[in-house]
């Protein structure tokens, strides 16, 4: 599983993250404005009634909110009409010149992520100051691929390195005799990175190809944790064939900002892996895969060298290349984005 295609970030200096405007319909993109700049009433409320929804480009969301806007009443004016100078026509102008900007700052940026079942959490939430841990050094190999960033702009994608990785697990379906193997596959990865992971416990949630990546009632208030699950082709259909397991992360964004991936997923194939792990030296090669898919989710792509674990082949191994480790320990030093 690739980086899933679904962005949010936040306007400029507000403090709360909205959809990206230019790539999804609604207001700021599409709503109709009177020839002043002015959004009317009638525009306002069938541009975001219906806009609280997940959105992932090419993709029909599964779940939609309703917002509604309430009209309010015109007053009546008493008194005689106004006769306006010079500077109040400038100021009217002005006015109307700024207020689709003023709209869309402070209707979509401040009032919609707080309104109930918005799609993203407050910024900042586990921020630090500084990277919670750092990588650690390499001999410099090449043999590494990283996957596409979304933006030319910047090299790649990588977790915020000031914040815990936070992951999950749901054991349901977990073969016999795999005990401890996500916890000892996350350590090897972090010690690779220097990304700090925190196991947040076990969970019910099931995987899923359109997850919610901020889930509030279930992880709290802050992206959702990386989820690691145990589940099958009848579950996950792209594990069907020889696909014995499935990495990624979906990403946000803040203008000005880097991408940041968040609230990846692990999905393993549990009926292959029960059979794998009978073999002698299985528990090993189980392992091998879970940090193979983790890789996928902290950013790495797969590569032609049989020498790497990253290879999408069999090649029998059961530790991180030196390829490997090279594009990790690049991945485990992305920077740190306290705004998102």
């Amino acid at each position: 599983m690739g980086a899933m295609d679904r962005e949010w970030f936040y306007k400029d200096n507000d403090t709360t993250p909205v959809r990206r405007p230019e790539s999804r319909p609604g207001v700021g993109s599409g709503v109709q404005r009177s020839p002043s700049g002015r959004v009317p009433l009638w525009a306002l409320e069938e541009s975001l009634n219906g806009q609280l929804h997940d959105y992932a480009p090419g993709r029909k969301s599964r779940r939609q909110g309703r917002l509604r806007i309430r009209k309010q009443r015109r007053r009546r004016s008493s008194g005689r009409g106004l006769k306006l100078s010079t500077f109040g026509v400038i100021a009217i102008v002005i006015g109307l010149y700024l207020t689709p900007t003023i709209f869309d700052r402070y209707i979509l940026a401040v009032a919609l992520p707080y309104l109930p079942g918005s799609p993203v959490p407050p910024r900042g939430v586990e921020a630090s100051d500084v990277p919670l841990g750092f990588p650690p050094a390499t001999n410099g190999s090449t043999s590494f691929a990283l996957l596409e960033s979304p933006d030319d702009s910047q090299d790649f994608v990588a977790y915020d390195p000031c914040r815990p990785v936070d992951y999950v697990v749901r054991p349901d379906f977990a073969p016999a005799g795999t005990d401890g193997l996500i916890e000892e596959a996350v350590a090897e990865i972090s010690d690779a990175t220097g990304l700090t992971f925190v196991h947040r416990g076990t969970t019910t949630e099931a995987p899923s190809e359109d997850r919610d990546t901020y889930q509030p009632d279930r992880y709290g208030k802050g992206w959702a944790p990386i989820l690691i699950s145990w589940t099958s082709p009848a579950e996950i259909p792209e594990l069907e064939g020889d696909v014995v397991g499935l990495g990624g992360s979906p990403y946000a964004h803040t203008p000005g900002k880097p991408f940041v991936y968040v609230a990846g997923q692990v999905q393993l194939d549990a009926p292959d892996l029960n059979e794998i792990i009978r073999y002698p030296g299985g528990r090993d090669y189980v392992q091998a895969i879970i940090v193979h898919e983790l890789a996928h989710v902290i950013g790495l792509d797969h590569v032609d060298d049989p020498s790497q674990l990253m290879f999408e082949g069999n090649n029998s191994l059961t530790s991180l290349g030196d390829g490997d480790r090279a594009g990790l320990a690049l991945l485990g030093a992305g920077p740190c984005v306290p705004q998102l």
